[in-house]
């Protein structure tokens, strides 16, 4: 039996909603899967192609194993194909749709209904947060949280006509070096205007896009990574001056601007800087999706 999994990027944050907020974005990742033989072989096509390793090492495989070991399952060796569109360390979750895409894809091998819950709960062991992978794994908007040491989420349907442009450069930043800038401490009064704005963007993003560029405000993480991303904090800022929503994606570099019926919309954002590339997306309202057959 081959296994199919298309898994859509996403973008965390989405301005104050730190390591909590995700959106499901349609640009998609595809993993093809065929057990068979002792070994893995591996073969990547698109961002990550001879970049990534082909082993047990590679991302997907590892979460594959670990999927089947939650399972109480084994696939000795399998075929590992993936057409990947989500660009590398650019702040759309490739890291979490390759985690998420091989947990599925485990559940896939071994006959097993998806569970939604424990593939978060799973991703969340691997990724070490949970925002990105419940969007991965829920699709719409979530908000994600941890209970000791178990990530969880819920999903809301976002507003009909949410839409987002994703302004991706050509550097990359790691998560890593990113969450290395943030500060231990910060005031009381910007953790407090975050707490509000986050609030304000839940309904923003369900029922009122007229409030977007209020709810989009951040005073937490975003001016902090600056250092790491001059560049994409200076288009957030022209794009916010002209009356768009944008804010860092994720970890950066890449910009997101959203918008949605009865307030701005990112359509009308402008084109990108030189040597910057635009995506126009809308929201994945069911997140991974998981297809098995015969060969």
């Amino acid at each position: 039996m081959t296994v199919r999994v298309r898994v859509p990027a996403t973008s965390a944050n989405l301005g104050p909603g730190f390591d909590a907020f995700g959106l499901a974005l349609t640009l998609y990742d595809e993993l093809t899967v065929t057990p068979g033989g002792s070994g893995v072989t591996v073969e990547v096509v698109g961002p990550g192609e001879g970049e990534v390793a082909l082993d047990e090492s590679h991302l997907v495989v590892r979460a594959i194993r670990a999927g089947l070991e939650s399972l109480g399952a084994a696939v000795p060796g399998f075929t590992l194909r993936c057409e990947n569109r989500i660009p590398h360390g650019r702040g759309l979750g490739s890291s979490s749709a390759a985690i998420v895409g091989g947990l599925a894809a485990a559940y896939g091998l071994t006959g097993t209904p998806l569970d939604r819950d424990q593939v978060v709960s799973l991703a969340h062991q691997l990724e070490g947060h949970p925002d990105n992978v419940a969007a991965s794994v829920l699709g719409g908007f979530t908000i994600a949280w941890t209970e000791g040491d178990a990530g969880r989420a819920v999903r809301l349907e976002p507003v009909e006509g949410l839409t987002a442009v994703a302004y991706v450069p050509q550097t990359r930043v790691l998560t890593k070096a990113a969450r290395g800038l943030l500060p231990d401490v910060v005031p009381h009064g910007d953790a407090a205007a975050n707490a509000g704005k986050s609030a304000l963007l839940v309904a923003a993003l369900t029922n009122r896009p007229d409030l977007l560029m209020t709810a989009t405000e951040d005073r937490l993480h975003q001016e902090y990574r600056e250092p790491a991303m001059p560049e994409s904090l200076a288009l957030v800022q022209k794009l916010r001056g002209s009356g768009l929503p944008a804010v860092i994606s994720g970890a950066g570099p890449t910009v997101l601007v959203l918008g949605g019926p009865g307030g701005t919309s990112a359509a009308s954002a402008p084109e990108p800087p030189d040597g910057w590339s635009r995506y126009d997306l809308g929201v994945d309202p069911v997140g991974v999706q998981v297809w098995s057959g015969a060969v």
